[in-house]
């Protein structure tokens, strides 16, 4: 079984819409997106473009809707879909529960509540080598001693996990983290505080706007954000979708389930390899590649024959 997975808000770099492959799927859907958007697509990987939420979230939408389409052409349909955070978006596309053009303008609408509910100031941590349960205590232990509070947004992994908040919040949790025995803690390059309480009433308004998106039931199995499980029906994906950015993302949940479910091959969406590092340390049975350190062809070749084994 194959499973496409979708990075989410983080993975963005210079340049990664330029770096996408050279095929026709890639550029009808540019020029998809340009419509759908009122702006050339490729104008939201440029430095000044990235210090934006809308621009990144929007560009890692086209980014992975290209990267599914460019498969499909190759005849590399998935299975399964998961994305982390936003990359649930081409995820819901790819499984054929959300038309690209409705998922585009969700998404635009989703960074524009986000951004503006704290437009600076905030954002998030993630911390390597303490557990989820490690991790609460601290951030309990932090607010009895005054500090602002802190939230686990993202479960990555056991031992990787993502925490948001205030900046002020954010740097003085990262010390507290590393004096506990963490072997890493370092800002990410996201300046909202997702997947956390904050994002409570944003949540609600996307949620009103997601009811006048026509969702379908999905054609290939869908892997929720906020339980790590299999969804089935419209309104579940809908509201898996709508409301993400305030709920603690259990992407170590869906790995697993889409291991437990037959995923034999895994193709990270550009332009990320952290969920496929995740994935071959703790799943190695698994054949685990990112489509953003591979050639077109040979990411296809590559799928093609560790399918064929099954």
């Amino acid at each position: 079984m194959l499973a496409l997975i979708f990075p989410g808000q983080g993975a963005q770099s210079d340049g990664f819409l330029h770096r996408l492959p050279s095929h026709p799927a890639v550029r009808a859907t540019f020029d998809e997106a340009s419509s759908v958007l009122g702006a050339d697509v490729l104008t939201l990987d440029t430095p000044d473009a990235l210090r934006s939420t809308v621009a990144v979230q929007c560009g890692l939408t086209v980014a992975g809707v290209a990267i599914a389409r460019a498969l499909a052409n190759e005849g590399l349909t998935p299975d399964l879909s998961a994305g982390l955070s936003v990359g649930a978006y081409p995820a819901a596309v790819s499984c054929g529960a959300l038309p690209f053009p409705d998922a585009l303008k969700m998404v635009r609408r989703r960074a524009e509540l986000m951004e503006a509910a704290y437009p600076s100031g905030y954002g998030l941590a993630a911390v390597s080598g303490l557990t989820e349960h490690e991790l609460a205590a601290l951030a309990a232990r932090h607010i009895d001693e005054g500090e602002p509070p802190v939230y686990i947004g993202n479960v990555n992994a056991p031992r990787q996990i993502v925490m948001a908040g205030a900046n002020t919040a954010l740097d003085s949790f990262i010390h507290r983290a590393l004096d506990a025995g963490a072997r890493k803690a370092t800002r990410l390059a996201v300046s909202v505080p997702s997947h956390c309480e904050l994002l409570a009433q944003a949540s609600d308004e996307l949620s009103a706007y997601a009811r006048t998106i026509p969702f379908r039931a999905p054609q290939s199995v869908y892997i929720g954000n906020r339980g790590g499980r299999p969804l089935y029906t419209a309104d579940a994906i809908r509201d898996d979708l709508a409301t993400n950015m305030r709920y603690t993302v259990r992407w170590f949940d869906a790995l697993t389930v889409m291991q437990e479910m037959g995923a034999r091959v895994t193709i990270e969406a550009p332009p990320g390899q952290v969920l496929t590092d995740i994935a071959r340390e703790h799943y190695p049975e698994m054949a685990a590649l990112a489509a953003s350190t591979l050639p077109f062809e040979r990411l296809a070749a590559t799928a093609r024959r560790r399918l064929e084994r099954e």
